[in-house]
């Protein structure tokens, strides 16, 4: 678990890549204890805007030190007004933050060869990820996959970080037409790839870690789930989870994830309190 700290951020830059905005922020006491995994959440609209509720962002990079301190970047897709306000900031512009938050990735002990996946703007955590699977001596092959190649984030940047890039494109517009799980078995296979990381949409995930199980590997598994607290509160990210004694529990994406195991999650019953779950509501007839 993360020692999550709350600290006004000074905007430093806002960059147009592709379809997105990357923020970076000065985030004092955030950066220098994050793990690849973590996200933060940023307040919106200023002390006294209508919007209530935080906006939950995976970290992309962090700069521990440096002549700002810690400092992190957030890559943001603009869908409403919450994201179209960060969007919109500028150089010196204060954004409230607290993280890291969440659990991280659990990294290797010993070099293994690593198959990275990610949809869209989710390859955002990656970067930092295959940065320390390459400190501890890992083969990192990344497999990236957007709608079109607009909506594809730092493939230049995944190059060099990665032992081997794939990138797919449902249009053909860059590299493979297609989806990374269809090309997702062929990289596995020919690196024997022994751990898969994904971040993206959860219909990915599920398939992630469907072929990731069908070659005896172990997935992880960072959900796109909708968090509106962000410190396990509200309960709206949970999602059902098989323990280690086989039951399942609905987790909080927020505090027990945002990274699962994949074989672990029951992604067809995601949106569900499946009637076995613990604690689950029981019709009147089986009381």
């Amino acid at each position: 678990m993360s020692l999550a700290v709350q600290a006004k951020g000074e905007v430093l830059d806002v960059r147009r890549v592709g379809a997105y905005h990357v923020l970076s922020l000065t985030a004092p006491g955030v950066a220098e204890v994050t793990r690849p995994g973590h996200f933060v959440t940023l307040g919106i609209g200023g002390e006294e805007s209508s919007m209530l509720l935080r906006r939950a962002f995976a970290i992309h990079q962090v700069q521990s030190r440096g002549v700002y301190g810690g400092t992190l970047d957030v890559v943001v897709s603009v869908h409403g007004k919450g994201t179209r306000w960060l969007a919109d900031r500028r150089r010196h512009d204060v954004i409230d933050i607290v993280g890291p938050l969440g659990r991280p990735f659990v990294l290797p002990k010993q070099p293994v060869a690593c198959v990275l996946v990610g949809g869209g703007y989710g390859s955002a955590p990656l970067f930092m990820l295959a940065e320390h699977l390459r400190e501890r001596g890992c083969r990192v092959d990344v497999v990236v996959g957007a709608a079109t190649e607009e909506k594809l984030f730092g493939t230049l940047e995944l190059k060099r970080l990665a032992s081997n890039l794939t990138i797919t494109t449902d249009d053909g517009s860059l590299g493979e037409r297609g989806r990374v799980t269809d090309v997702l078995p062929t990289v596995m296979d020919r690196v024997n790839a022994d751990v898969v990381y994904a971040c993206g949409p959860m219909g990915m995930l599920e398939q992630v870690a469907r072929v990731a199980s069908e070659r005896g590997a172990y997935s992880q598994c960072a959900v796109e789930e909708a968090m509106a607290c962000g410190v396990g509160v509200c309960m709206t990210c949970v999602l059902p989870v098989v323990g280690e004694d086989g039951v399942t529990r609905m987790l909080r994406s927020c505090v027990e994830g945002p990274v699962f195991r994949g074989d672990r999650v029951r992604w067809s019953d995601v949106g569900t309190i499946p009637p076995d779950t613990l604690g689950a509501p029981q019709e009147a007839g089986q009381r």
